[in-house]
């Protein structure tokens, strides 16, 4: 096959390319609550299912945040070859996180000037999900007789930490590496750049207790969220000069991410807040319970064991000048780094893939948040897995998020010719 007539290919598609990113833009998966998965799927779906793989929607059933009300539904497409090898996956997931404020565009409008899309989700990831797929359609068109199989699955959760939709397929068989040898997960990390893994999370809510009594009494209380205001006191004191400090080997981006983190997600305290239609004062009450969420960033230099100490011992460093104070932490999630070995094939042959079509070596990078190569490596036992894809990486979660189109096709026609070198030799 000449290599020149699969990048033509692509080219020929834009226009296909750029109504498919609006297609999908235009469905509002947003999560949480998790909106519209089996509309997505069954849209996807269809249009696989012309292009001729076999497509299965499978819903998560008991997988985290699950429900009748919001169904976690996931697809997997396959498309067998006319000879045995190797299946090469592509993996994208198919939620957004909510458009929030600052928008200067409708979120779900899919808007298009010049070679831009907006919309929420277009640069994570849906642009890159389309990407994927116009580059496996353009390869099994000009290449019909190719040996193994292509895979792509459109899966649920991964802003809220992928339990319903890679963790659940992983636990599954679908990601083993008896099924599946490579996996590239379309995530908008810049078309030049391979992304080889991610720091750790360790997710934790802290409860500090008190005493409820009258507003107007205080003395006769204890304030939990005095208690909470201490706690914080100690990690803006003591914890987060101690981050600054710890700095990775590992090639995360941008260059702060280096460094560990912490970030205080929420905090809740006292009373719950009244609904709308309540216009009335609250009740006088001194708060008993005061709860914080942390999320934790952590390096492969770090142990879990070691993360989770150091908040230990900011509580119990407070408790001495605290007595009355008692609290209690819970464990939400971890996930321990991920890093691919840059000798692997897939990472190699992105990067020469890379080198063709943009003519630039690659920069090897790591997120500085984790996605769902976390489940492919930990329980699908899968390592040969990166993240490549379109898009910048600092416009995912912004208002007016936008992806280049022009980026699109350049990814696309690496994934296509990284599909050829794998499942073709090059040929």
């Amino acid at each position: 096959m000449e290599l020149k007539g699969l990048l033509n290919e692509i080219e020929a598609r834009r226009s296909d390319l750029v109504q498919l990113t609006c297609d999908l833009v235009k469905i509002p998966t947003v999560n949480p609550p998790g909106n519209n998965y089996r509309e997505i799927c069954e849209f996807l779906s269809k249009r696989l299912i012309q292009s001729g793989f076999e497509c299965q929607i499978i819903r998560a059933e008991g997988a985290l945040a699950d429900s009748n009300l919001y169904p976690r539904y996931n697809l997997i497409a396959r498309h067998e070859g006319t000879r045995p090898g190797e299946c090469i996956h592509f993996n994208s997931h198919i939620d957004v996180v909510e458009p929030g404020y600052g928008w200067t565009k409708d979120p779900f409008a899919a808007v298009v000037e010049k070679d831009r899309i907006f919309g929420r989700g277009t640069c994570d990831m849906k642009g890159g999900l389309a990407s994927s797929i116009i580059a496996v359609e353009a390869f099994i068109s000009v290449c019909p007789s190719y040996s193994g199989a292509i895979e792509i699955s459109a899966t649920a959760d991964e802003e809220t930490g992928g339990f319903g939709g890679v963790a659940w397929l992983a636990e599954k068989g679908y990601f083993s590496p008896e099924r599946v040898q490579h996996v590239v997960i379309p995530e908008p990390l810049n078309k030049d750049r391979i992304c080889l893994g991610h720091r750790g999370v360790w997710w934790s809510e802290i409860e500090t207790k008190g005493r409820v009594a009258h507003g107007s009494m205080p003395f006769l209380g204890d304030c939990a969220i005095r208690h909470m205001g201490a706690v914080l006191d100690e990690i803006e004191q003591s914890l987060l000069p101690q981050l600054e400090k710890k700095i990775t080997r590992m090639p995360v981006v941008p260059e702060q991410a280096r460094k560990s983190t912490l970030n205080i997600n929420s905090i809740h305290g006292g009373l719950a807040e009244a609904s709308e239609s309540y216009n009335g004062y609250p009740s006088p009450l001194v708060p008993d319970s005061c709860r914080m969420i942390l999320d934790r960033r952590y390096l492969m230099e770090e142990s879990l064991e070691q993360v989770k100490s150091e908040v230990y011992e900011i509580l119990d460093k407070v408790k001495l000048t605290r007595p009355s104070l008692v609290y209690e932490i819970k464990d939400l999630f971890e996930v321990k780094p991920s890093y691919t070995d840059p000798t692997s094939s897939i990472v190699q042959t992105v990067g020469e893939s890379i080198n063709h079509v943009l003519g630039v070596s690659p920069e090897y990078v790591v997120s500085p948040g984790s996605y769902d190569q976390k489940h492919i490596d930990r329980i699908g036992k899968l390592k040969n897995c990166i993240a490549y894809g379109p898009g910048i990486l600092e416009l995912a979660h912004q208002p007016d998020e936008y992806i280049c189109i022009s980026d699109m096709i350049d990814a696309s026609k690496v994934m296509a010719m990284t599909t050829n070198d794998l499942l073709n030799g090059g040929s």
